[in-house]
């Protein structure tokens, strides 16, 4: 039994977890063993996310007072949290996992202070990462800049090709 000390805690440390997370993932985790939990936080840990696990009682108290506060009906049966102040990493992290484990089931999140149910976690997971959009951003420059210096570089060769001919002809 977990002490009082301990629970006020471990609501404390949740509670900054969520106060600064800009998305917020609920799932039930019945049936997985702590292979498989690892495996999810290890995967979290990569993408820059969190995951917490804690009594749903602990759950909803820690989320009073933050922006998520809206989620607190979601915490019911075994459930974990997810968390990351990346907009898309928490979702990413458990939808992915979801799709490989059918013992982690979505049960809803939040985004910004907006409630989501299971299929919102999920499309917002699809939603590129900001590190994704940033590279996508950048390969669209680079292929443009290169665009840029074949269109420059056209009209030039192409008279380049005229005065040829015209000096040939002379």
């Amino acid at each position: 039994m977990v002490d009082k000390a301990k629970k006020q805690k471990q609501v404390e440390e949740l509670n900054a977890s969520l106060s600064s997370a800009t998305t917020v993932v609920i799932a039930n985790y019945t049936g997985l063993t702590i292979p498989e939990t690892d495996e999810l936080r290890n995967a979290a840990r990569k993408a820059k996310a969190g995951i917490k696990v804690s009594k749903n009682t602990l759950a909803r108290i820690a989320s009073k007072g933050t922006k998520h506060e809206n989620i607190i009906d979601l915490f019911s049966g075994q459930s974990l949290v997810a968390y990351s102040d990346d907009a898309v990493a928490a979702a990413k992290v458990v939808a992915d996992f979801a799709k490989k484990n059918e013992k982690l089931s979505i049960v809803g999140g939040s985004f910004n202070g907006d409630k989501l149910d299971a299929k919102s976690v999920k499309d917002l997971a699809q939603t590129p990462s900001l590190d994704e959009s940033r590279g996508r951003i950048v390969g669209l420059l680079v292929a443009s800049a290169g665009q840029i210096a074949r269109i420059v570089n056209e009209p030039a060769s192409q008279l380049a090709r005229v005065f040829s001919a015209y000096g040939e002809k002379q």
